[in-house]
C-alpha cells in the first residue's frame, strides 16, 4: 500500500511494534486479519491528520476511547480532526477505540493497554462505573491526563469534564415538553441508551424534577438498555407503545431516534412532541423533515478544541488556567434554526 509515512509513524498510530506494522506492509502474513485492519486504519488516520502531521510543534499522541453508537465516535471523529490545525503550533495525534456496545471489562482493558503502551492524553466517553474509575486511576498514576467527555465520571482521577450540564439540559427538555403538550392528554416516553451513563442519569433526574414542578400530572414511561442502537431500541419502544397506548410524546437522552420513530408508525400513532440530544446526521435529517420537534445541541468541536487544549495544559505547553472548562452552551435547534454547519446527508449517534 503506498503511503508517505515511515513505519515508525504508522507503528505509534497503530499502537504495535515496527516488526508488526512492517509484516503488514509488506504482506508477509502470520498476523491477525483484525491487526492488518489496525495498521490500515493507523494510515487512514495520518491521511486524515495530515495538516497537523506536517505541522512543527510538540507533538501529543492522544487516545480517544468512546462507548457509544457510531454515529455519535463519527460525529466526535469529525469535529476532532476539524480542530487539530487550530491548536498549532502544538501537535495532536489521534488514536480511535470505539465500540457501539459491551461489557465494561473489554474497555477497562483497553484503558490498560492504554496505560501499558503510553499516551499523552485519553478522551474518553465511558459508563461511571467502580472498573471504570478505578481504570481511569491507573491511567492517572502512569502520568496520563484523562478527559471525560459529554458523561462524566467524578469519583475518577480525571483532570476535567467536557460537554453540557446535562441536568439542565433535561430541565430545558421538561420545560420545552410542558410548553408544547400543554395540560392536554398523554404521556412521555423517556429513552436511555444505558442507565449507567451518569450523563444521561443526569438528564433524566433534570427532566423529571422539572416535570414534577411544571406538570405534575404528566406521567414518564421509561426505556432503557438499548444502547442507543436503532436495532435494540424499535423493539424496547414497541413494546412500550403496545402497553400504553397514552404515550404520546418522547424525550430521547440516548439515541436511537429513527426506531422509536418507527415504532410510532408501525401501531399508526403520531408522536406529538419529539425532544432529542445531539445534531448528528438521523437528527439533523429527522428534523428537516418535522419529525422531531427540537435538538438540543452543543458545540462539538470547540468541546473538542477544550478537551484537546486541556491535555496540552496539563504537560505546560500552555499557559495554566486554574478554572475548570466551563459547560457548553445548550442550544435549542428547530428546523428553523439549523446552524450552518448541520450535517446535510444521513449517515450512520
Amino acid at each position: 500500500m503506498g503511503h508517505p509515512y515511515a513505519i515508525r509513524e504508522i507503528a505509534r498510530q497503530a499502537g504495535l511494534s515496527e516488526a508488526t506494522v512492517d509484516r503488514v506492509l509488506n504482506g508477509r502474513g502470520g498476523v491477525r486479519e483484525s491487526t492488518a485492519r489496525s495498521v490500515h486504519q493507523a494510515v487512514t488516520d495520518l491521511d486524515r491528520q495530515r495538516t497537523q502531521v506536517r505541522l512543527t510543534g510538540r507533538t501529543f499522541m492522544t487516545d480517544v476511547v468512546m462507548q457509544t453508537p457510531e454515529r455519535f465516535s463519527t460525529a466526535v471523529r469529525t469535529a476532532l480532526e476539524a480542530e487539530l490545525p487550530s491548536l498549532s503550533p502544538a501537535v495532536l495525534r489521534c488514536r480511535f477505540h470505539f465500540r457501539e456496545t459491551g461489557a465494561p471489562d473489554d474497555l477497562i482493558a483497553t484503558l490498560d493497554r492504554i496505560a501499558g503502551r503510553g499516551s499523552q492524553g485519553v478522551i474518553l466517553k465511558a459508563p461511571d462505573v467502580p472498573g471504570v474509575t478505578a481504570a481511569v486511576g491507573r491511567l492517572v498514576a502512569a502520568g496520563i491526563p484523562v478527559v471525560t467527555l459529554v458523561t462524566d465520571l467524578p469519583a475518577s482521577g480525571r483532570l476535567a469534564y467536557v460537554g453540557i450540564d446535562n441536568r439542565a439540559a433535561g430541565a430545558t427538555a421538561a420545560y420545552l415538553m410542558g410548553q408544547w403538550l400543554g395540560d392536554g392528554p398523554g404521556h412521555v416516553l423517556t429513552t436511555v441508551s444505558r442507565g449507567f451513563f451518569r450523563g444521561e442519569e443526569e438528564r433524566e433526574m433534570g427532566f423529571r424534577a422539572t416535570m414534577r414542578t411544571l406538570r405534575p400530572a404528566r406521567r414518564l414511561v421509561e426505556v432503557t438498555d438499548s444502547d442507543g442502537l436503532d436495532a435494540t431500541q424499535y423493539d424496547l419502544v414497541l413494546d412500550a407503545l403496545r402497553q400504553d397506548p397514552r404515550i404520546r410524546a418522547v424525550y430521547s437522552m440516548g439515541g436511537g431516534n429513527n426506531a422509536t420513530l418507527e415504532a410510532f408508525d408501525a401501531v399508526g400513532r403520531q408522536c406529538a412532541v419529539f425532544v432529542a440530544h445531539d445534531l448528528d446526521h438521523d437528527n439533523a435529517r429527522l428534523l428537516r423533515a418535522g419529525r422531531i420537534s427540537a435538538v438540543l445541541h452543543h458545540d462539538l468541536r470547540q468541546d473538542m478544541r477544550t478537551a484537546c487544549q486541556a491535555i496540552v495544559r496539563a504537560h505546560d505547553a500552555l499557559p495554566v488556567d486554574p478554572a475548570s472548562p466551563l459547560p457548553s452552551a445548550i442550544q435549542v435547534v428547530t428546523p428553523y434554526n439549523m446552524p450552518p454547519e448541520a450535517p446535510l446527508a444521513t449517515a450512520g449517534v
